[in-house]
């Protein structure tokens, strides 16, 4: 299972006034779960960590169950190990397409199995837009911007809650963080 180390992405965490939680609580809540050098990244439910021995689903639902209670929230969790993460940044094919990385969004999917949803999505036109699959995210450039975007709806639509996005490069640092850079 490599070095124990994981990232998880909490759903929907301080968007708006909605589900508000200060990273300081986060990082306590994780460490209270018996997990360790918890270090969280921007303002908005990004979580890297130490759980070896610990599968990244078993991650999840631990700290899915325990965010109500210590924290009077709920918020869906996806868990990646650094290797999925690092595999992530590795393969994705839009890099050179995006002319601008705030504008370049990496939808994480709870579940490696739930790509296949997407995959239709793959075979419509999208222009300007552009949607990519890879092992267990999916990359959309959206050069309109996020808002005036058609793709993250129907990736949202086809997932669910079983997906989070993170712009690339909120996902590039939480890389090197998990790296230990």
């Amino acid at each position: 299972m490599g070095t124990g180390r994981q990232v998880a992405l909490l759903r929907g965490i301080n968007v708006g006034k909605a589900k508000r939680v200060a990273m300081a609580d986060l990082r306590a809540l994780l460490e209270s779960l018996g997990f360790g050098e918890v270090r969280t990244l921007l303002n908005s439910g990004n979580v890297v960590f130490d759980a070896p021995g610990v599968k990244p689903a078993d991650a999840a639902a631990r700290i899915e169950e325990a965010l109500p209670k210590k924290l009077g929230l709920s918020s869906r969790i996806t868990v990646l190990t650094a290797e999925e993460l690092d595999d992530a940044v590795r393969e994705n094919p839009l890099v050179d397409v995006a002319t601008d990385t705030t504008r370049l969004f990496v939808s994480v999917l709870n579940s490696k199995t739930d790509r296949r949803k997407l995959e239709p999505l793959q075979k419509q036109d999208w222009a300007p837009e552009v949607l990519a699959l890879g092992t267990r995210v999916a990359y959309l450039w959206c050069p309109e911007g996020l808002l005036a975007s058609k793709l993250p709806e129907a990736v949202g639509k086809a997932l669910g809650d079983a997906v989070t996005t993170r712009n690339w490069a909120t996902l590039t640092k939480l890389h090197a963080l998990a790296q230990g850079r």
